[in-house]
């Protein structure tokens, strides 16, 4: 199934890809909470299917797909605002209307966070995306510079809180893990009452994470902007040696850190009580290093050949059409599944279980994406946030 007239069949490529990775990450939150440890704790000899499982998750995805996914809402913004302001030959018309879309994705991920999964990333495009309005049309040289001022004063922000990060002892590591397990508990085993006053309570925190992110996300964004005015996700045939060094850099470089990170991963979930590996340094290799990787991916993508393309394209080109259905779909679906007031399989499911429920959801979300597609014009929440924002 090839993407319809007008659209960027890569673009709707990668935003399946990144979907779908981020399913991969977010399937653990389901069970464990945003606000837990990310994999939960396995016993010293776990088998090495669950070792490996949340090794590669957490080398390969975990905030590979996040970056990728704020990098197309930005190209998305790009391309939507310069066709808004073709329709309606005027700027602040354009701005107007865009403002209203993202009022309702504000909505939606409120709604989201509140009432089905604290760790919802909408809203936090919605308030990125009004903070950037102005800068759609502004000159390539000033949204260059704001980017890189942007990223250096995040990345410097986090270095300076790795010296002055507490020291974390073997009494605050027992007594955070006994938090984590009664949150886990009342996830996978508590009434539909105690999970919703845990994941407002959750919710709560993690919009004043998002606070502390928006710069990052802010960046992301620019980049998804940047790419579009250049050409370099409209036209990546003409950029091929731009890709290719993006590609060079963010594999060469983004690999060893986030294998390192993955490594400090799976072993402070195996031996949790272990306090030598500092948490901060963890983070540190994971935002330099994630976005890196992700750039990887997608450079791998703008590179493929016609008949690599033209595969990606008739599998997930219709899961990116659907990014915004599929991504609350996975949420619900997830909730329910794992939660305590649902079939409460968070409680009994081994890792490696956790990432073939993972796969299986994917897979069916291919196949009901294509079978949507052949019917309506757009995603159900698509649709739903179009006719809303008119």
């Amino acid at each position: 199934m090839n993407s319809p007239p007008g659209r960027l069949a890569q673009l709707d490529v990668l935003r399946g890809i990144a979907v779908f990775g981020i399913l991969l990450v977010n399937i653990w939150g389901y069970a464990w909470g945003t606000l837990s440890v990310r994999y939960g704790t396995l016993p010293a000899h776990a088998p090495w299917q669950d070792q490996a499982a949340i090794f590669l998750v957490a080398a390969f995805a975990e905030f590979k797909f996040y970056p990728i996914f704020a990098f197309l809402f930005g190209a998305g913004f790009a391309l939507h605002t310069r066709s808004l302001r073709r329709q309606l030959d005027s700027w602040p018309a354009a701005q107007a209307a865009y403002r209203r879309r993202l009022r309702w994705l504000l909505l939606f991920g409120l709604i989201h966070g509140f009432f089905i999964w604290s760790g919802d990333v909408l809203a936090s495009y919605a308030l990125g995306g009004m903070l950037i309005l102005r800068l759609a049309p502004g000159r390539l040289a000033r949204i260059r510079n704001l980017a890189w001022l942007l990223a250096g004063g995040f990345l410097l922000f986090m270095a300076l809180l790795y010296p002055v990060s507490p020291a974390i002892t073997a009494a605050d590591t027992t007594r955070q893990l006994q938090e984590f397990a009664g949150r886990y508990a009342i996830y996978t085993q508590g009434s539909l009452q105690a999970v919703a006053a845990l994941r407002v309570r959750d919710y709560g925190m993690q919009m004043l994470f998002v606070v502390v992110m928006l710069p990052h996300i802010i960046v992301l964004f620019l980049l998804g902007i940047l790419s579009v005015r250049l050409g370099w996700l409209t036209e990546p045939r003409r950029h091929r040696q731009v890709w290719l060094r993006v590609c060079a850099v963010g594999l060469g470089l983004g690999l060893p850190f986030n294998l390192l990170a993955a490594t400090a991963m799976l072993r402070q979930t195996i031996e949790p009580y272990q306090t030598q590996w500092n948490s901060m340094l963890f983070e540190l290799l994971l935002y330099a290093g994630g976005p890196l990787l992700a750039a990887g991916y997608v450079a791998s993508l703008m590179l493929a050949g016609p008949a690599m393309m033209a595969a990606l394209t008739r599998q997930l080109a219709p899961v990116g059409r659907l990014a915004l259905s599929n991504y609350l779909t996975q949420s619900v679906l997830g909730t329910f599944l794992l939660h305590g007031w649902g079939l409460a399989w968070g409680a009994r499911l081994r890792p490696v279980e956790m990432l073939g429920l993972a796969l299986a959801i994917m897979a069916g979300q291919i196949l009901i994406s294509r079978w949507w597609l052949a019917r309506f014009r757009q995603g159900p929440v698509e649709a739903l946030w179009r006719r809303l924002a008119q």
